[in-house]
């Protein structure tokens, strides 16, 4: 019970973390495809949510793979809500695919 505690605030650091990546990524293609300088914005992008998420796995993990996994679950785990508040619907298995305009 008390590591169960002592992994708690790992897994939400890991789900802040996934938030601030998944949802700059959304954020940042909804700017960049817009921007007369959309690779600057895509890359300077990468560059700083990478290096936010992997300093961020590193000072949470301190050394111990246990709370880097149970930050990697809260990291993956926002994923999911990220795409469920933006509704994001490419690549989704379940989406139904768009008929083509053309007369058969």
């Amino acid at each position: 019970m008390n590591e169960t505690l002592r992994l708690a605030p790992v897994l939400v650091t890991g789900v802040l973390l996934g938030v601030m990546f998944f949802g700059g990524l959304w954020w940042t293609t909804r700017k960049g495809f817009s921007s007369k300088q959309p690779a600057l914005w895509f890359f300077g992008s990468l560059l700083l949510r990478m290096g936010i998420a992997l300093a961020g796995f590193y000072f949470v993990s301190g050394g111990h793979w246990e709370r880097l996994l149970v930050c990697l679950l809260g990291f993956v785990t926002a994923r999911q809500i990220v795409i469920r508040f933006t509704g994001s619907t490419v690549g989704h298995p379940n989406s139904p695919a768009k008929e083509s305009g053309h007369a058969s």
